[in-house]
């Protein structure tokens, strides 16, 4: 099978390459910055005998991403949106263009290049697209409502997208990695006991598209944290800070 990895500088792509690759599927891997990709491809092909290319993609270029797509030779069978951007909230409150970053790269960017992908595989009938939305969106937090909302609209889109394409014979997986080691994440205070690997979020994305399962937490506490979370009431929850 092909893969297409979309945003595969980042941590969890990485993983995700090299956890695809080891079971023999050919990758295609589509970032802004290809020469970043360079030696990840090199390692691959020597260590696992498998073909790799690497694409040119600019999540924030919407205009590019039908070309993009179809000019992929061959058609990827599974399609991973791994890009996001957290960004700075506290700036963003302030400054429009990095709210409109954040906003565009994680929700704006991704339905851009998921439409193309979903309209592909619709008409073929055949295919899998694994969405990495954030547990950030499942309420809106004072620390970080816009990547939040962003991510809640990707988390809505992709439930959406999975209704839709089911009746084609078409699988959308949701992920909500929780946190996560990685270079976005560089210089926070992360709670270890809830606190994950890039490979270990490979490794159950992987596990997760061979059960074809709808929507996963890679921890599964994250499902009881935000079950908690989700039901304190407004009243309540608008008064703390979170």
């Amino acid at each position: 099978m092909t893969v297409l990895i979309l945003g595969a500088t980042s941590d969890i792509a990485i993983a995700l390459a090299r956890n695809f690759a080891s079971q023999g599927h050919r990758l295609q891997l589509a970032a802004r910055s290809t020469e970043a990709l360079l030696s990840l491809k090199s390692d691959i092909e020597i260590r696992h005998q498998t073909s790799v290319e690497i694409i040119k993609f600019d999540v924030l270029d919407f205009d590019s991403h039908y070309d993009f797509y179809n000019k992929l030779k061959p058609k990827p069978d599974i399609s991973v949106l791994v890009f996001g951007y957290l960004g700075d909230h506290a700036k963003a409150l302030g400054d429009w263009s990095e709210s409109k970053r954040i906003l565009d790269t994680n929700y704006v960017g991704a339905v851009s290049v998921l439409n193309v992908i979903a309209n592909d595989y619709e008409k073929r009938r055949t295919g899998m697209i694994v969405g990495i939305s954030s547990v950030a969106g499942e309420r809106g937090r004072m620390s970080n409502y816009l990547y939040g909302s962003a991510k809640a609209g990707l988390t809505a889109y992709l439930s959406g997208l999975r209704n839709r394409l089911f009746h084609a014979g078409v699988h959308v997986l949701t992920v909500k990695p929780g946190f996560v080691r990685t270079k976005m994440t560089e210089g926070l205070k992360l709670p270890a006991p809830v606190t994950t690997d890039p490979h270990v979020v490979a490794t159950k994305i992987v596990k997760a598209i061979k059960r074809k399962k709808n929507s996963i937490y890679v921890l599964p506490i994250w499902s009881l944290i935000m079950m908690m979370i989700r039901y304190i009431p407004e009243s309540i929850f608008k008064k703390m800070k979170l």
